[in-house]
C-alpha cells in the first residue's frame, strides 16, 4: 500500500479529517477502501447533478439510429462528434436538415457522451432560452441568465428556425454565441440554411454577424431525409392492422373450433 499516494488523494477529496490523523492510520487495512468508497461516490454523484442539470430529457440512443433512412448523412463525421474532440478545440457544430430527421437525436446523444465524460453540459430550444433572456427583469437577472448559458463546455441550442424572433431577440442569441466563441462548443440544430435566416430573425442587424461567429470555427452535417417520425408513425400504423387482422383471424378460428366441437 503507498501510503503516500493515499494521503494525495485523500487530500484532494479534501477528507481534511482524515488528513490530520494521517500519521494514526496510515497503516490501517480499511484506508484504502474508504477513500476508494469516496471517490467513487463522487463521481457518480457528480454524474447525476450533470444529467439532472443538462435538461437532456428523453431521447433514443444512437446505437438505434437508422443510418439506412436518411438519403444524405455523413455518418462517420456524426461517429466522430461523438469521441467529443470537437469540444476540446471549442468548434462549433451545425445540424442542417427538415423536421424529423435525427437533428435533436444526434445532439443529446452527444451531450449525453460528454457528460458522462465529466463536463457540464446544456440543452435547450431556441424558443425556451431566447424567451427566458427576454423575460428578465432587470439587468443583473439578465446578466445572471447570460451566464448560466455561456457557462456548459457543451451547449445544444435545438430548432433554430421553427420560429421567428424579434431583433430583440437575435441581440440576445448573438451575446451568447460571442460570449462562447472561441471557448466553449455550441451545436445547433435548425431546418434553415444560413441563407434564410433573416426569415427566422427579421430586420435583426447582427444577422451577419451572428452566423459569422457561428460558422467560423465550426463544422457543417447536413441531413437529407424523410422525417422519422412519419416513418415511425407509418410502421406503427401498418403494424396495428397488422395486429388487427391477426386478433381477427385467431377470434375466427375460436368461433369455428367451437362450432365444430358442438357438431
Amino acid at each position: 500500500m503507498n501510503t503516500d499516494s493515499l494521503l494525495e488523494r485523500a487530500k484532494k477529496l479534501k477528507l481534511y479529517g482524515l488528513v490530520s490523523r494521517w500519521d494514526e492510520v496510515r497503516q490501517t487495512e480499511w484506508i484504502e477502501s474508504i477513500i476508494a468508497w469516496e471517490e467513487r461516490e463522487r463521481v457518480n454523484r457528480g454524474l447525476e447533478r450533470r444529467l439532472a442539470s443538462s435538461r437532456i430529457g428523453r431521447f433514443k440512443p444512437i446505437a438505434s439510429f437508422d443510418w439506412d433512412w436518411p438519403k444524405k448523412i455523413d455518418r462517420e463525421a456524426v461517429e466522430e462528434l461523438m469521441q467529443l474532440d470537437f469540444i476540446k478545440e471549442s468548434t462549433n457544430i451545425i445540424l442542417c436538415g427538415p423536421n424529423g430527421v435525427g437533428k435533436s437525436t444526434i445532439a443529446k446523444n452527444i451531450l449525453y457522451n460528454a457528460a458522462m465524460s465529466g463536463l457540464t453540459v446544456l440543452f435547450t430550444t431556441a424558443a425556451e432560452m431566447l424567451n427566458e433572456l427576454a423575460s428578465q427583469d432587470g439587468d443583473n437577472a439578465l446578466r445572471r441568465r447570460i451566464k448560466y448559458y455561456v457557462q456548459p463546455a457543451a451547449l445544444v441550442v435545438d430548432e433554430v428556425g421553427y420560429l421567428s424572433y424579434s431583433n430583440r431577440h437575435a441581440d440576445l442569441f448573438f451575446e451568447i454565441v460571442s460570449r462562447r466563441y472561441h471557448d466553449k462548443a455550441t451545436i445547433i440544430t435548425t431546418n434553415k440554411p444560413f441563407a434564410e435566416w433573416n426569415e427566422i430573425f427579421p430586420n435583426a442587424s447582427c444577422v451577419v454577424s451572428l452566423i459569422d461567429r457561428l460558422v467560423h470555427r465550426s463544422e457543417i452535417i447536413s441531413i437529407d431525409a424523410e422525417s422519422f417520425r412519419l416513418k415511425e408513425a407509418t410502421e406503427q400504423a401498418l403494424q396495428r392492422k397488422k395486429n388487427r387482422s391477426l386478433r381477427k383471424t385467431q377470434k375466427k378460428a375460436v368461433v369455428n373450433s367451437i362450432e365444430d366441437s358442438t357438431l
